[in-house]
C-alpha cells in the first residue's frame, strides 16, 4: 500500500467549509479517473486551520496516476495546498 499525504492551510473559520466540499464530492459517488479505488482521509485542526488529506491507493503505479488528477483539482477558494508527500505504507490496520 501506498499513500499521498498532501498538507493544507485554511483559514480556521472557512474548515467547515472545505469539509462540506470534500464531503459533497466523496458522496457524489463519482470517482474521478485515476482516483479508482483509492481511500481517503481527511484531517484538520480547527484552531490553526491546518489540514491533512492523506489518500490511499493499492500500488506506487495507482499512487502515481492518484497523484497526476489530485494535482489537476483545485483544493478551491477555502485552503491552499502547501506540500505533497509520498510514503509506502508498511503496516496498517485501517480496512
Amino acid at each position: 500500500m501506498y499513500a499521498r499525504v498532501a498538507t493544507f492551510e485554511s483559514d480556521p473559520a472557512k474548515v467547515d467549509e472545505a469539509i462540506g466540499m470534500i464531503r459533497a464530492q466523496v458522496e457524489s459517488d463519482e470517482t474521478a479517473p485515476g482516483l479508482e479505488g483509492a481511500k481517503m482521509l481527511m484531517l484538520v485542526n480547527r484552531e490553526t486551520g491546518k489540514g491533512v488529506g492523506v489518500t490511499l491507493f493499492d500500488s506506487e503505479e495507482a499512487m502515481r496516476r492518484g497523484d497526476e488528477a489530485l494535482n489537476g483539482m483545485n483544493p478551491g477558494g477555502t485552503e491552499r495546498r502547501v506540500s505533497v508527500e509520498f510514503f509506502e505504507v508498511p503496516v496498517h490496520t485501517v480496512s
